[in-house]
């Protein structure tokens, strides 16, 4: 697993971590989550906030971490419930 070395790259992953989380928690599916993440890095891209190297490992981390079954969990604790459209 590629770490995050750079104190502002670790912000910005544990924001937009957390940003996912509750996009999920409201039903967002896998394709706003992807959407959202695709815009952040292009935006964090664009201010040059990051060293190359370290925009690049926050990169590949975003995408594992999206595709990571685990990184996600429904709101009721079940993963299988997660992109549901509908509340109970």
């Amino acid at each position: 697993m590629t770490a995050l070395q750079h104190p502002d790259a670790i912000r910005h992953f544990q924001s937009l971590c957390d940003a996912m989380q509750e996009m999920a928690l409201r039903y967002s599916g896998p394709s706003e989550l992807r959407l959202y993440a695709d815009g952040y890095c292009h935006a964090l891209r664009r201010t040059q906030q990051l060293d190359p190297l370290s925009q690049r490992r926050f990169e590949e981390l975003v995408d594992r971490w999206i595709h990571d079954p685990s990184s996600f969990v429904g709101p009721d604790g079940d993963p299988s419930r997660l992109y549901e459209t509908e509340r109970r």
